[in-house]
């Protein structure tokens, strides 16, 4: 590798990580809002809280690295036309294929990396989220009941909390529990806590009453206690399995033999996300390629590049909208996966045709610099 190489690849790869990064915590605060309420009012720990979100990164560094690189391809050979280094590197005999090499190189390096995170760490990380979820929202240890609401565990268990002390003690607590339609009971309690038990989770009373009305003989009894232990393990159970939505899927559950009911009903759903699985990181050549003819291509010019800057950040736009219709079109019609690789092939082959294309009025251009303006 060249020097020229490593120096443009360097710049490259410090342009691209600093894009991901921005572009990676703007879309990570976005998510994120989504479990402000667990925080605010179900109490969900910070750790569980980051826990979940960097479960739910590889799912959007898949977008946002090709974007990332396209941004950098655009910003280095734009700086290193602005600085007229080009024009150095022209005169110095390199071609248009050695002034790309460094962008060729950190892309293909980039299309590995998306294939590892779509092909592992995306259904990896998606489903241990989904795992994650599902225990929060079934397993009511660890629902943390909102303050000053009547929270309906199920339609025949309702529990108010009054108030909630930051190490978990709860205050002011009425339980009523009518799954015996014949016995309804209602406790109320000072306090007491949410807790784990080997049997499951349970709620724990003090210093409250007990009373539950016998419908039949329509006879209140009343009891007081100092502690009493309400069994919630029973509550919120779940029957059988869950089915795995398609982006939880590894590629062989994707394109396998059906496992279940579910899906024999979705495997359309299943293979059009196998197919944006494979295709989304050849977006990133084709991000780089784009981003190399708008920057590399034609002859330079002291009034800089920015029509074809806004041509090429265009152009990216209408690829990436076109390409993401495509993939969701395939759930309707599933022949479409052959043209979304086709149109992918497509758009390669056009960038490369502006980029390496044989330049007009060669002679007066032999150094990369346009005739002057008369």
């Amino acid at each position: 590798m060249s020097g020229m190489t490593r120096y443009v690849l360097r710049q490259l790869a410090t342009a691209t990580l600093f894009v991901t990064l921005a572009l990676a915590g703007v879309v990570w605060l976005s998510q994120s809002l989504r479990f402000i309420d667990l925080i605010i009012n179900r109490g969900l720990s910070v750790v569980t809280f980051l826990h979940l979100t960097l479960l739910l990164l590889p799912s959007f560094l898949s977008v946002i690295l090709p974007v990332a690189l396209f941004c950098a391809v655009v910003f280095i050979y734009h700086r290193l036309t602005t600085d007229s280094e080009l024009v150095v590197l022209r005169a110095a005999g390199l071609s248009e294929f050695d002034l790309a090499r460094p962008a060729l190189i950190l892309g293909a390096i980039m299309m590995l990396i998306c294939f590892g995170i779509t092909l592992y760490f995306m259904p990896l990380g998606f489903r241990e989220f989904k795992d994650r979820q599902f225990v929060i929202r079934s397993d009511y240890s660890h629902i943390l009941l909102q303050e000053g609401n009547f929270t309906t565990l199920t339609d025949k268990l309702t529990v108010y909390v009054r108030a909630r002390q930051s190490n978990g003690e709860l205050l002011g607590i009425l339980v009523h529990d009518n799954r015996d339609p014949e016995a309804p009971v209602t406790m109320m309690a000072e306090r007491g806590a949410l807790v784990s038990s080997a049997d499951g989770p349970r709620f724990i009373l003090i210093n409250g009453n007990r009373q539950e009305l016998k419908r039949d003989g329509r006879k209140l009894s009343l009891l007081y206690f100092d502690r009493y232990s309400f069994d919630l393990s029973n509550v919120g159970a779940n029957e059988g399995p869950r089915w795995r939505e398609p982006r939880e899927r590894y590629m062989h559950e994707l394109f396998g033999p059906p496992q279940s009911e579910g899906d024999v009903v979705y495997w359309r759903q299943l293979h059009a996300e196998g197919h944006q699985r494979l295709a989304a990181p050849l977006y990133v050549i084709v991000f780089t390629l784009i981003g190399l003819a708008a920057m590399l291509a034609g002859d330079f010019n002291r009034r800089g590049r920015l029509s074809r800057m806004l041509f090429g950040i265009g152009a990216a736009i209408v690829f990436q909208g076109l390409a993401l219709t495509l993939a969701n079109q395939i759930v309707k019609a599933p022949w479409l996966s052959s043209a979304l690789y086709a149109y992918i092939g497509v758009w390669a082959a056009a960038a490369l045709y502006v980029l390496f294309r044989r330049r007009r009025h060669r002679p007066a251009t032999a150094l990369g610099v346009a005739p002057a303006d008369a």
